[in-house]
């Protein structure tokens, strides 16, 4: 499997607005998501309820785009920003780093890392 060539395509399918079609095509069932420190999501149907619940908070989205990725092996990298506006009128500009594991072409832990503030 080509690891860059599947981290491109769920890239773009996130900035094209696709990326609950991306998470059903390229993520495993036993996913493992993780924010940060926080307590990590396990399973896919788990994930994708926390998905589903973030995306549906969103009220606007007027930027975003990946800064940087970069591959290693089964894992790659990808330096994001965003700037949204949430349904309780909060905006966001944030900046955030994915770190994927991948297995036979499909996610099997992805943790996020950014700032809260």
């Amino acid at each position: 499997m080509d690891i860059t060539a599947l981290d491109n395509k769920l890239n773009e399918m996130v900035l094209t607005g696709k990326a609950m079609q991306a998470f059903e095509e390229l993520y495993a069932e036993d996913v493992v998501m993780q924010e940060n420190s926080e307590e990590p999501r396990v399973g896919k149907a788990a994930n994708r309820k926390a998905e589903e619940e973030f995306f549906a908070s969103v009220a606007e989205w007027h930027d975003g785009k990946v800064l940087a990725t970069a591959v290693n092996g089964d894992t790659s990298f990808s330096e994001w920003f965003m700037d949204i506006t949430l349904k309780n009128g909060y905006r966001a500009k944030m900046a955030q780093v994915a770190v994927r594991k991948w297995k036979d072409g499909k996610i099997v832990h992805e943790r996020f890392f950014y700032h809260k503030g």
